[in-house]
């Protein structure tokens, strides 16, 4: 039987997005302040998986921890991303680009199945070695009440299936929510997606008219479907696949986190 197991490592590194190719002028337009060194503290999550020996380990840890630090963390940590590795030199070291680097240069050594770098709480990338195919996610959130009742059923028996969510005044949330794109890494630029136009199709579509509201009475979707965390979830998939298509990516997955104790995912075929 397989076992999977994983590895947290962490390194803090400067980058800037810059085209040689490109004056200063487009490379601002293009990146905008990214443009300048700026540093982060990276969060590695490298995931291997085996079977279990007898000695009832997938791995010896000791070992993985010094082939994570000597192939990744300890050449990278506090460096200037753009001049350290030949992979950082002819494509930008964007988060996305950073997970299929890492994953290349760790899987002859160990059995990874999976790398996922985060840039900060709010971004971060991953790739399970599906050539040029990456994963990135922006976290987000904004704040709603709601009420769970239909309308066809009286208040003592909307009770009894959704219980205090169906008093009449209705309760709030702050939903957390996480957005999953997936496409292509440019060989370039090392973006599968323009963060900036992701960031504002999610605001536009979704940030601004949720926020503060009353779902059940501010958003008409909602007048007829029971706001759900699973519905919610839905109809903001609905709502992103297309503008996320125009961007050049496909949507791949939301998770809307209604509380710490209940969340719900959709992921798009």
């Amino acid at each position: 039987m397989r076992c999977t197991i994983v590895r947290r490592e962490r390194f803090t590194a400067t980058h800037r997005y810059w085209l040689e190719e490109c004056s200063p002028e487009e490379n601002l337009v293009r990146f905008g302040p990214t443009t300048r060194v700026h540093g982060h503290d990276y969060t590695l999550f490298v995931t291997m998986a085996g079977a279990v020996d007898g000695y009832g380990m997938v791995l010896n840890l000791s070992d993985v921890k010094h082939h994570i630090r000597r192939l990744v963390t300890k050449p990278l940590d506090y460096q200037l991303l753009n001049e350290v590795w030949p992979e950082f030199q002819r494509t930008l070291p964007t988060t996305e680009w950073m997970a299929i680097a890492m994953f290349n240069r760790l899987a002859p050594h160990l059995p990874v199945s999976q790398v996922r770098l985060y840039e900060h709480d709010a971004l971060w990338a991953e790739y399970s070695g599906e050539a040029m195919n990456a994963y990135l996610t922006i976290s987000t959130h904004f704040a709603a009440a709601h009420r769970l009742a239909l309308d066809t059923l009286s208040l003592d028996e909307n009770t009894e299936i959704y219980g205090l969510c169906a008093r009449v005044n209705g309760h709030g949330h702050n939903y957390g929510l996480e957005v999953t794109v997936t496409g292509e890494v440019d060989p370039r630029t090392g973006m599968l997606v323009d963060l900036v136009a992701l960031q504002q199709a999610i605001d536009t579509h979704v940030i601004q008219p949720f926020d503060h509201t009353f779902l059940n009475k501010d958003l008409p979707y909602f007048a007829q479907v029971v706001p759900t965390a699973e519905n919610i979830a839905l109809y903001i998939a609905q709502l992103l696949k297309e503008p996320i298509q125009v961007l050049g990516a496909h949507l791949h997955k939301i998770k809307l986190i209604e509380s710490p104790n209940n969340a719900a995912e959709v992921i798009v075929p």
